[in-house]
């Protein structure tokens, strides 16, 4: 767990405060979300299933979730690039965050692994 606070702590500002945030965020969608590290990133699970991460643009250092059954989520802010399956929702960490805009793609996503469209091992 060390490992993934250092994630955190150790990003510079203003990503560090966006990055907690949506941290947060993500982690406040459900009780069975739960957060563990996976390729060297917060990987957030529901019911021990991948769900979402959060990462950084190499290019533009910009934070963004990518959404890991991004294919079935229809919102133009969510881009697709040359991924079949992840999309990604880029976050620019000098400006307020759309909180209602990020709950609504978790909700959606969580929606698929609640109603089967995504099968969980229960």
């Amino acid at each position: 767990m060390d490992q993934l606070h250092n994630y955190y702590l150790n990003k510079e500002e203003p990503n560090k405060s966006c990055l907690l945030a949506l941290r947060s965020i993500i982690l406040d969608q459900d009780t069975n979300v739960t957060e563990t590290q996976k390729w060297g990133m917060p990987c957030f699970c529901y019911k021990k299933k991948m769900f979402c991460y959060l990462w950084t643009d190499k290019k533009t250092d910009e934070p963004y979730i990518l959404m890991v059954e991004g294919k079935y989520l229809n919102y133009p802010e969510l881009e697709e690039g040359d991924r079949s399956r992840m999309k990604i929702f880029r976050i620019n960490p000098n400006q307020d965050l759309p909180i209602k805009t990020i709950e609504n793609i978790l909700q959606k996503a969580l929606d698929l692994y609640k109603n089967g469209t995504i099968k969980i091992k229960e």
